[in-house]
């Protein structure tokens, strides 16, 4: 399950056997969540907080770029 990063607590993630459209997981100690990047859409949220949603929409915004680029990088192998 490979990180690409932790911010406030918000860990982001995707696992090793993803499907397209590229998305991002996210978990907190409240709960979980999911977004599509490009463009970036809540798919799922299973008990995470709407500020802590927005906090790492925000997050996802600021560096849509580098998780599209992890993504390819590693479903490339």
């Amino acid at each position: 399950m490979p990180e690409l990063f932790r911010f406030f607590g918000i860990r982001f993630f995707f696992f090793s056997n993803e499907h397209l459209p590229i998305h991002v997981h996210i978990e907190n100690a409240d709960g979980d969540a999911k977004f599509e990047i490009n463009p970036i859409k809540l798919v799922s949220n299973n008990g995470m907080k709407n500020k802590d949603l927005k906090l790492a929409e925000s997050i996802i915004e600021d560096n849509e770029e580098l998780i599209e680029k992890r993504w390819k990088e590693y479903f490339k192998k």
